[in-house]
């Protein structure tokens, strides 16, 4: 992979078309690397020393393919910021490789980049996050109509999450026969809720016991519904061509 470094300033009595692209920046080859704008230093419990190195006004060099297939025109320079992410060792004594990010800010100060890949990391308890909410509490399990009560319901829903959050300390550890022990306190949320109902007999309730009742009568056997849902548009997007040459082949 490579980037461009920014466009050189034209020297006054050249002819020809002006450059839009500076010298290559080449992630495999050093020699090819300029200064560095900031270079940061950080101690972590569970990779060593991590070291930040970013690159200022950096942009790659796009090609009219996939998203790009249909401009038309001269594509667009997007500068942004170039880091090199280098730890001293991973879990299990593997030998580290750098990470390479890119952001589309201009101008980032030395704690903006030590934000930017300590976000990085923390992709794996977002992603964790979601298929939680999704899998154990439900998120995407009702089939809601409005988007007024999917809001509602994801709220329901992060007031659920912070619940067993809370709980931790409380909850018993019902591990299946394959997962290891955690600690006290550890629990992940998905364990939490196993024991969850063995504490709502020793918890205080705010509300009044629901009363009993029965069923409505529901709508008279064989009439219509005459308050059809609406139905809203999904957002479906036309698939397109990867490669400028099934481009032209389909539109041609």
């Amino acid at each position: 992979m490579c980037c461009d470094s920014p466009t050189p300033p034209r020297q006054p009595g050249t002819h020809g078309r002006p450059p839009k692209h500076g010298p290559e920046f080449a992630l495999d080859r050093p020699a090819t690397w300029p200064a560095p704008q900031h270079t940061t230093i950080t101690d972590t419990t569970r990779y060593g020393k991590a070291t930040a190195t970013s690159w200022d006004r950096l942009h790659p060099r796009l090609t009219h393919r996939t998203c790009w297939i249909d401009h038309t025109g001269d594509l667009p320079i997007i500068e942004g910021t170039l880091i090199r992410l280098q730890v001293d060792h991973l879990p299990g004594d593997r030998d580290p490789k750098p990470v390479w990010l890119w952001s589309s800010t201009v101008g980032a100060t030395a704690t903006d980049i030590d934000r930017a890949w300590q976000s990085f990391l923390r992709r794996f308890d977002l992603e964790h996050t979601f298929r939680l909410f999704t899998q154990t509490l439900g998120w995407t399990r009702p089939k809601l109509r409005t988007p007024q009560a999917a809001d509602l319901w994801t709220w329901l829903i992060i007031a659920a999450h912070a619940q067993l959050r809370l709980a931790r300390h409380l909850a018993a550890d019902l591990r299946r026969p394959w997962e290891k022990p955690a600690a006290a306190g550890r629990l992940t949320p998905a364990r939490v809720r196993r024991g969850f109902r063995n504490l709502r007999a020793i918890m205080p309730l705010p509300a009044s016991a629901p009363k009993p009742t029965k069923a409505g009568p529901g709508r008279p056997p064989g009439s219509t519904n005459r308050s059809p849902a609406p139905h809203y548009d999904v957002g479906k997007t036309v698939k397109r061509d990867k490669t400028m040459t099934g481009h032209q082949h389909h539109t041609g």
